[in-house]
């Protein structure tokens, strides 16, 4: 029917403060950068039967179909501007989408009698709208429209709404492992807008995993993750696209923030210890086994260890294994040590030797103090620094051969695993001897012969000062191999004691006797 394809003929829209045309005519809007989206040409035809040419109706019915609309008019009746939207009162409402269809009623400002429709081209916000149209009698034009003024439109016709057009899918980059950070791309979207994340694993959403990046757990351990991006724009249907899945989870590694230091004397008995060793994250649980040349040392699996004698000249080390769920075990090994020392005796009490000097008494050594006390001692005596045949005890019975030497002895400290250790004790002086003094006092007339004789353990015939005295009366001399002979004058008739001092030498010591001597009376 011939009313079947009457257009509408709205009255051309008069420009106010809150209704601003761009451009006007197809070539003016043309080089201004306003497209006509090619309603030049295609004008000529009959769209949704509507009146080809200058017309609203017809030119927004070429837009839908150009949308992707059917070239049947949606709805049987009259075609005239004001009816649209009663016609398609389901979807029409109060807001603007990009490719919806703006629409006024009859007689209302921006419509004339039959009203009017145009093309949404951009929503600025809800109160600002950029709109393309064509108009009966008139010309095409693009025009800016706000909400404040008298010529908004009566509604928005929801034909077939602009959504934000995916043009490259999202992609994921970074290593696809437990702790490692991964980045999801936008993707590219025409036009672009905001974005909101989801990701997912084996196919199920993440929950709160809704930001651009993602650090994947132990519990998406093997699984292969894809990210879910939704797109919107202000006046735009949103857009969803989901990106290519992922590899699957792998096995995550622990950073490595410190490395084990050992600590302590590398020597037997002494006691190394290891610290340190830093991961990230931190691990569950941490094991740690000490090497010998790089030989495991079996059941030393402490913080510390306690060397051994079989430890002697080899390097230690010591081995951190950390552990994390969902993580590779990550392997630490300290530097090596000097090569195992044997063991040193630590001393704290000295060992002393005591008793006197002189042939025929014993010298004892008191032992001291000393760790590991588990060690062996032997002793040896030494005189003028030379061993004495079979002398190892912890004393020693000064003999004649021990005159004027000095005697020293040593004690020897061995353990196994431990370096020998010899402690030497001195005494103060030289072996003396005590001597045997043999007096023969004959008495005279006024005088007294006297004859001694000095003999000593030790030593062969004794030299040293002799001094004999009566009262007052003295007489001194030297010994010689042993004997001297002296004589007292002057000694009056009667019985005296003689008294005899042997000064003694360095090695001799001194010595004194008294005896009774007679002295006759000189013959007349």
């Amino acid at each position: 029917m011939i009313s079947a394809l009457v257009a509408s003929v709205p009255s051309l829209p008069t420009a106010s403060a809150t209704s601003t045309y761009l451009c006007s005519g197809y070539t003016s809007c043309a080089d201004a950068g306003y497209s006509h989206f090619g309603y030049r040409t295609e004008g000529s035809q009959m769209w949704w039967r509507m009146y080809s040419g200058h017309n609203c109706t017809n030119y927004v019915a070429y837009r839908m179909v150009q949308n992707g609309m059917s070239s049947e008019r949606p709805w049987s009746g009259n075609g005239n501007a004001e009816n649209w939207g009663l016609a398609m009162a389901d979807i029409t409402d109060r807001t603007p989408m990009v490719g919806a269809v703006a629409w006024w009623k009859a007689n209302v400002p921006g419509a004339g009698s039959n009203g009017h429709v145009a093309y949404v081209e951009k929503v600025v916000s809800r109160t600002e709208i950029i709109i393309s149209e064509d108009s009966w009698s008139g010309d095409f034009h693009w025009r800016r429209i706000e909400k404040d003024g008298g010529s908004w439109p009566s509604g928005f016709i929801h034909f077939a709404d602009r959504a934000v057009e995916l043009e490259d899918p999202p992609v994921i980059t970074g290593n696809v492992a437990v702790g490692e950070a991964l980045t999801a791309t936008t993707g590219d979207w025409s036009p672009a807008g905001s974005y909101d994340f989801q990701w997912y694993a084996a196919g199920q959403p993440i929950a709160g995993a809704t930001e651009r990046t993602f650090v994947p757990s132990p519990a998406q351990r093997k699984m292969r993750l894809s990210v879910g991006v939704a797109a919107q724009r202000r006046g735009y249907l949103p857009g969803e696209a989901t990106s290519p899945r992922t590899a699957k989870v792998a096995l995550g590694t622990l950073a490595i923030s410190d490395r084990p230091v050992l600590s302590g004397l590398a020597r037997v008995d002494e006691t190394l210890s290891v610290a340190g060793g830093g991961w990230s994250p931190e691990p569950d649980s941490t094991r740690i086994q000490w090497y010998a040349d790089g030989e495991p040392i079996e059941g030393a699996t402490e913080s510390s260890l306690h060397l051994r004698q079989g430890q002697i000249r080899q390097r230690i080390t010591a081995t951190i294994t950390a552990s994390r769920e969902g993580y590779r075990d990550s392997v630490l090994t300290s530097e090596a040590s000097e090569p195992v020392q044997a063991g040193r005796f630590e001393i704290t009490e000295p060992f002393t030797v005591a008793g006197r000097l002189r042939v025929g008494r014993v010298l004892t050594v008191t032992p001291g103090s000393y760790e590991p006390r588990d060690a062996d001692v032997a002793y040896t005596w030494l005189r003028n620094g030379a061993e004495i045949d079979g002398a190892h005890a912890a004393t020693y019975q000064l003999t004649p051969q021990d005159v004027g030497k000095s005697i020293t002895v040593r004690a020897d400290l061995t353990r196994a695993g431990y370096r020998d250790e010899s402690v030497l004790m001195t005494t103060e002086g030289r072996v003396t001897t005590k001597p045997e003094l043999t007096v023969q006092a004959d008495g005279k007339a006024g005088k007294v012969v006297v004859r001694l004789r000095v003999t000593a353990p030790g030593v062969e015939q004794p030299g040293g000062p002799v001094t004999v005295s009566i009262g007052r009366h003295e007489v001194s001399g030297e010994l010689v191999d042993g004997v001297v002979r002296l004589v007292l004058s002057g000694i009056e008739p009667g019985k005296h004691q003689l008294r005899v001092v042997y000064a003694g030498t360095s090695v001799v010591e001194a010595a004194r006797e008294v005896v009774q001597v007679k002295v006759l009376r000189p013959e007349k």
